[in-house]
């Protein structure tokens, strides 16, 4: 066994050569930390079960590997993993056991808890990217963690992109100034994932695709051999996911994986096997799998239940044996490093440092609430003083003041039932609540709702307008060309930019928007992918943070469907959920609305702009509209979708003389025709649809005013759609979507946020398509989504209620 701790004596902290009392004091170290953060585990249970907290789940059982994992786990890499690497953060310094438990309190405040500010539940890590005013920190100077999901194998498709990014920073010389994302693309992008999780078609996608890009991503699987309380034997064919996966491993036939099998227990042989991962990730661009097995999971999944339901005793008394920390403290002992009465007195200090930490955390959690509740207290004893409704008063307060435990919200509602209690009443104590409840709210509003977007200086919002610029020489070109010249002088201007999708590269995507630019700017910047659109999405979120400007494409919107899950959970929520703590300015395109048939002409907004609130939504009417949009973009940090509009490319637009400088505004409706009966509002494919039917309507004596949105997300926000209602009193909403769809959303906006109601003479309507997909053909679209006749008979209905005798029955 001397000799075991011979051999591991210059393997322990980066290959640096220890003597025995260096070794020793290392191997104690790493012994004390893994004991913390056990009972962080353990103490975090039990403040849950005693109701301080929600919900806990913890990281217990793994916690020897990621105390291995942390030791070559440098400044500039980047971690992307789960819901259960405590141990990883605390030991490579980037979380304390303190923000642990201000995390399992939801502490509302950065300052407490860094992470999330207790918007994310326990275990859900994040290192800070960005300065206080939303600009990128110098993230090779520190360790770098992306936002956890709770998503199972969410965290693997933006791990493709992490790791690509190191990949460009080296064979990019353009981007060599960028010395704040990358030190010559030397950095790892670690992954993490549960055995279990390796079931979803997530991690396979994104283990294909780490395989064929080449790139430095180093991933742990944490085997613990159940997925909550469902076994192995149902989740992994031969129950083994490095065995399945010997396929990818890198041999004489070609690039692939190193695959490395270590048992969670072995502390040496972990150490070891993490050294040499990292060298091979650092130093080649080779991806490495580490399949960690033999994990335990002492408390078993979270705090819903106890593992005892479903697993065996044998398998329980199995677990106890290998539990990982039992198995150190025996190799400790056994190698002679350390006295078992030596460990005991480490147990027992980190037993006492955590206990003592929790407390504070509780501590520096309640402290602010129970002032508030002194605040709101004495105002309850002066109103009770002078209301008729002193008992309702005192009854609020005394279980306010007898609540153990007290959240924010038990303040609030006791005060808001108070202010109702004496809302006919004219007495001083009222206006002081309600005062006080006024700058609670602003309060409340920064701790909760803050942050969907970073509002930074580099919003897009702030992005000035720039009139596209036509003269004697402008030419009419293709829609395409519109875009490819757009694209073509961002990517010379910009080396950041980057574009990629199914077919993007060689050919310049399906409807030419880049052709000719791979050749021109070469395959780091431009280039193909396979078919699989979730880690497309995954690799331009990874990518966008750390610095990058991808713009990745979704070659039809009816396939968004395989990428909504990481624009949904990830990209879109990444703002708010770290209070602006990280941004992933990700610009996505695609093309979508009418073409030919089911999947080939969907126009699903209406799920989008459910789904998508913290990205922009943006539907330009053509090309030129599209390429401003995209320069706004470049010129901003904020995530986007774009949907260009398939029927599109090859009509004829006006070439600006100023393609890569002019700028379309986000938020900003267009009136293209002006009228004074009616507003017709609209977007998309469906703007051509509308400027025919208003053409005809005209022919009968109708005046449409036609409105493009332009932009749904944001949505009109200087509110002109009402201001042409004011003047109509008559509103349609017309799209592709079905009913309910976007329309909706729409008018729910004019009519309700921009209280367009009070301006109405008729009941608001809407055209949408028919609730199934589109048939295909031509009398199939016709028959299925709004046509220019459709438009014309429900305008002229409407007008007709307003004046039978001028617009006669037609049918």
């Amino acid at each position: 066994m001397q000799n075991e701790v011979n051999k591991n004596e210059s393997s322990m902290v980066e290959n640096k050569e220890l003597n025995f009392s260096e070794f020793r004091e290392v191997v104690l170290d790493d012994y004390r930390l893994v004991n913390e953060s056990r009972q962080a585990s353990l103490f975090g249970r039990k403040e849950v079960l005693t109701g301080k907290a929600k919900f806990g789940i913890f990281g217990d059982g793994k916690e020897l590997a990621q105390i291995a994992m942390a030791k070559v786990f440098k400044n500039g890499d980047f971690r992307s993993g789960y819901y259960r690497d405590q141990t990883f953060h605390f030991a490579a310094g980037i979380y304390t056991i303190k923000e642990f438990f201000a995390q399992l309190y939801a502490h509302a405040d950065v300052n407490f808890e860094s992470s999330t500010a207790g918007r994310g539940m326990t275990c859900h890590f994040g290192t800070r990217s960005l300065n206080e005013d939303g600009s990128w920190k110098n993230l090779t100077e520190m360790k770098n963690s992306s936002a956890d999901i709770s998503c199972t194998a969410g965290q693997m498709i933006r791990l493709v992109g992490l790791a690509q990014a190191s990949k460009l920073y080296r064979e990019n010389k353009e981007l060599a100034h960028l010395t704040q994302f990358s030190n010559n693309g030397n950095e790892i992008a670690f992954g993490t994932i549960g055995d279990a999780s390796t079931s979803e078609g997530h991690f396979y996608e994104a283990i294909n695709a780490v395989g064929v890009l080449q790139v430095p991503m180093l991933m742990s699987v944490w085997d613990d051999g159940y997925g909550i309380s469902v076994s192995q034997k149902y989740q992994t064919t031969k129950q083994n996911i490095s065995e399945i996966l010997k396929g990818f491993q890198r041999d004489e036939h070609g690039e692939g994986y190193e695959i490395l099998r270590v048992k969670g227990w072995d502390y040496a042989a972990l150490c070891e096997t993490y050294e040499q991962a990292a060298a091979i990730c650092r130093e080649h661009h080779r991806p490495v799998l580490v399949h960690v097995q033999e994990v335990t999971q002492p408390q078993g999944h979270s705090t819903s239940g106890s593992h005892e339901r479903y697993k065996s005793r044998e398998r329980l008394d199995w677990e106890a044996n290998h539990d990982c920390i039992k198995k150190m403290r025996e190799w400790i002992i056994n190698s002679a490093i350390a006295t078992a009465e030596e460990l005991d007195a480490i147990e027992d200090s980190a037993k006492k440092h955590v206990r003592d930490l929790q407390k504070e955390a509780w501590a520096d959690f309640n402290a602010p609430i129970k002032q508030e509740i002194i605040e709101v207290a004495a105002i309850f004893d002066e109103i009770e003083a002078e209301s008729s409704h002193a008992q309702d008063v005192k009854y609020h307060k005394n279980v306010l003041k007898s609540t153990i435990d007290p959240t924010r919200k038990d303040i609030i509602s006791n005060l808001r039932r108070v202010l109702r209690a004496v809302r006919n009443e004219k007495i001083s104590g009222k206006q002081k609540l309600i005062n006080w409840y006024t700058k609670a709210k602003e309060v409340n509003k920064d701790r909760y709702n803050t942050f969907l977007f970073t509002d930074t200086d580099e919003s897009a919002l702030k992005v000035q307008e720039v009139k596209p610029i036509y003269d004697e020489t402008t030419k009419n070109v293709d829609g395409r060309e519109i875009l490819q010249a757009c694209f073509d002088a961002a990517f010379a201007r910009d080396p950041r930019l980057v574009a990629f999708g199914e077919d993007v590269g060689r050919i310049g995507d399906v409807n030419q928007g880049f052709a000719g630019l791979q050749e021109k700017y070469g395959e780091n910047r431009i280039f193909d992918v396979g078919i699989r659109e979730a880690t497309i999405m995954g690799q331009g979120i990874g990518l966008a943070m750390r610095g990058l400007r991808p713009i990745a494409e979704i070659q039809y919107l009816d396939y968004i469907y395989y990428g909504l899950q990481p624009l949904a959970d990830d990209v879109s929520s990444l703002s708010y959920r770290t209070k602006r703590g990280q941004k992933a300015p990700l610009i996505v395109r695609t093309r979508g609305h009418r073409l030919e048939g089911i999947w080939h002409a969907g126009s699903p907004i209406g799920t989008l702009i459910n789904a998508l609130r913290g990205m922009h939504l943006l539907v330009p009417r053509n090309m030129t509209q599209a390429a401003g949009f995209y320069n706004t973009l470049i010129k901003a940090d904020e995530p986007a979708l774009v949907i260009e509009c398939l029927n599109g490319y090859r009509l004829k637009e006006k070439l600006p003389a100023n393609i890569g400088e002019f700028t379309t505004p986000l938020g900003v409706p267009e009136v293209l025709i002006e009228g004074t009966d009616i507003t017709l509002v609209t977007y998309g494919s469906c703007v051509r649809i509308a400027e025919e039917a208003a053409l005809q309507l005209a022919e009968v004596g109708i005046s449409v005013e036609l409105v493009d949105v332009q932009s749904l997300l944001p949505f009109d926000i200087h509110h002109k759609i009402v201001e042409s209602l004011k003047k109509t009193n008559r509103i349609i909403f017309l799209d592709e979507d079905m009913p309910g769809g976007a329309t909706a959303f729409m008018m729910q906006q004019v009519i309700e946020v921009q209280k367009g109601y009070y301006y109405l003479d008729t009941e608001p309507r809407t055209i949408t398509a028919k609730e199934h997909r589109p048939a295909y053909g031509s009398d199939g679209d016709y028959f299925s989504k709004p046509s220019v006749e459709d438009v014309f008979d429900a305008v002229y209905e409407m007008m007709q209620e307003v004046d039978s005798s001028r617009f006669p029955g037609i049918y």
